[in-house]
């Protein structure tokens, strides 16, 4: 077993897991371009289906012209935290691929799968980097598209990420600070099974 961030799990797994969390206090820091891109590099190289690469992120440092336009992205419940993030990231994946040999246009099935893995990569690198990252589904996708200039008809808004410096939770909204912990995990055997689906 592996203990860290008041969590605990059942096998001996890398820290790394542990102490990536989700937190909404962030100090209202910037942090350069370099440690940005670092992430979204490590983000890239995320493992994809037949190495489509579905993911594309559209960034900005919160000293950017385009921080207001992707924190008016996002529903107001969370943009009463994310405005003192450092940066957001607006995670979309391609729907469709066009194949290399016949140029036939045809859906890519795991594009939202794939482009998890990409959102876990960037976690774990912010992580690594002594950064907090907090995924969001709260966000207006169809505004996403218009504003950003996201092409309908093969790519799709999947989510917003926040990622920042942490603050204590006094810094939150009073509604917010109970929830400002290390969330924990249902047990192994809820999640995984021999042989059989049993959930």
């Amino acid at each position: 077993m592996t203990s860290s961030n008041h969590r605990q799990s059942e096998h001996d797994i890398d820290a790394l897991f542990l102490d990536r969390w989700s937190p909404r206090a962030f100090t209202g820091e910037t942090i350069d371009e370099k440690t940005l891109l670092t992430i979204l590099d490590a983000a890239r190289w995320a493992p994809s289906a037949g190495n489509g690469q579905p993911w594309r992120f559209v960034y900005a440092r919160r000293d950017s012209a385009a921080w207001p336009v992707l924190l008016d992205i996002l529903d107001e419940s969370n943009q009463r935290w994310a405005k003192n993030a450092a940066a957001l990231v607006i995670l979309i994946s391609r729907t469709h691929n066009i194949s290399a040999t016949t140029g036939e246009r045809r859906a890519a099935y795991t594009h939202a799968f794939d482009t998890g893995a990409a959102w876990m990569a960037l976690a774990l690198q912010a992580t690594k980097l002594g950064l907090h990252a907090h995924g969001m589904g709260g966000i207006d996708r169809a505004k996403a598209m218009s504003v950003l200039d996201v092409p309908a008809e093969d790519y799709r808004v999947e989510a917003a990420a926040a990622i920042g410096r942490l603050a204590g939770k006094e810094t939150l909204p009073d509604d917010l600070r109970a929830r400002e912990l290390p969330s924990q995990r249902k047990a192994l055997s809820e999640v995984a099974f021999e042989g059989k689906f049993a959930g």
